[in-house]
């Protein structure tokens, strides 16, 4: 039976706190499930603005999508994540990642290590949270037991793993860094390659002895575009994915192209195929993508 879809929005800005609960509570309005907070600077610190968001809204779930944990000590991370968690009635997701841009850790002053540096640390930092916050001796508590869901991002083996092992929420970007992790855009694995990564997820689980009990899987739409012409677009986009064809193009779940029945066709097929049911769009797609919420709804 197919899980049920969950719809995140990524919100990116903050203007001024009238204008940030105004559009937390219009995110509730138009059916998101979940709202999230990216960790980059520039952008809104991840657990103030959640706190905030919680204290305008009622139903949504929200969470970090995800923390740069090159940014965070595992100690300090849990009494942030436990604090949190209270200050929202227990509806926090915690997603988080390895960190990928090195420009922001060379202006934050803080180390950013090789790939294989960066994954440890967050592997590392998994083991301490769910100690740290199960331990019942650690104040404060989280509201919930033994913690919030966790959400891991990324797509190499070593993360899969990680995500396999401990993780609620497993996401995948779809895209990867070059292969000696040189700064730059990232580019866009075919549709077959990101198959071939929730395979990989999928064994990885089964070793772990959790294909019983299989995580939710999520995807970070990059565009939504209400258009009645598919294909042209596709075609405009081809400049940004050279090695990706049109018919890649249009089956890939990063873009979702047409009406919103055609967007809730496509979305339904990406559960079918990857197993993606729990889908995030960012904030400056958020009007454009509640029509397909509408769509799907109760699906």
């Amino acid at each position: 039976m197919a899980r049920p879809f969950r719809f995140g929005v990524n919100l990116l800005t903050l203007e001024s706190a009238p204008a940030w609960r105004e559009k937390c509570r219009r995110a509730e309005q138009l059916g998101y499930d979940v709202l999230l907070v990216p960790d980059h600077l520039g952008m809104p610190a991840p657990f103030a603005a959640l706190v905030a968001a919680a204290e305008v809204t009622e139903r949504p779930r929200l969470g970090t999508f995800v923390l740069n944990l090159g940014f965070w000590n595992p100690a300090l991370l849990a009494r942030s994540v436990a604090t949190c968690d209270v200050l929202t009635g227990g509806r926090l997701e915690l997603g988080l990642g390895a960190g990928y841009v090195q420009a922001e850790h060379d202006s934050a002053g803080l180390p950013f290590g090789s790939p294989r540096e960066r994954v440890d640390h967050l592997e590392h930092t998994v083991g301490e949270l769910e100690r740290l916050l199960a331990d019942p001796e650690q104040q404060p508590r989280p509201a919930q037991t033994p913690r919030p869901p966790l959400l891991l991002g990324g797509n190499g083996n070593r993360l899969l793993r990680v995500a396999a092992r401990h993780a609620e929420v497993a996401a995948f970007t779809g895209a990867v860094r070059a292969p000696d992790d040189a700064p730059g855009p990232m580019k866009m694995i075919s549709p077959e390659a990101l198959e071939e990564r929730v395979a990989a997820f999928h064994r990885f689980a089964a070793e772990a002895g959790r294909d019983s009990e299989p995580a939710e899987l999520n995807y970070l739409i990059q565009m939504v575009e209400n258009t009645d012409a598919r294909r042209a677009k596709a075609r405009e986009l081809k400049p940004y994915a050279p090695d990706l064809t049109e018919e890649q193009l249009l089956d890939h779940p990063a873009l979702l192209l047409g009406s919103p029945k055609d967007m809730a066709d496509q979305l339904r097929a990406h559960r079918e195929r990857f197993g993606f049911s729990y889908f995030t769009v960012l904030e400056h797609r958020m009007e454009t993508f509640a029509p397909v919420i509408e769509e799907l709804h109760g699906e």
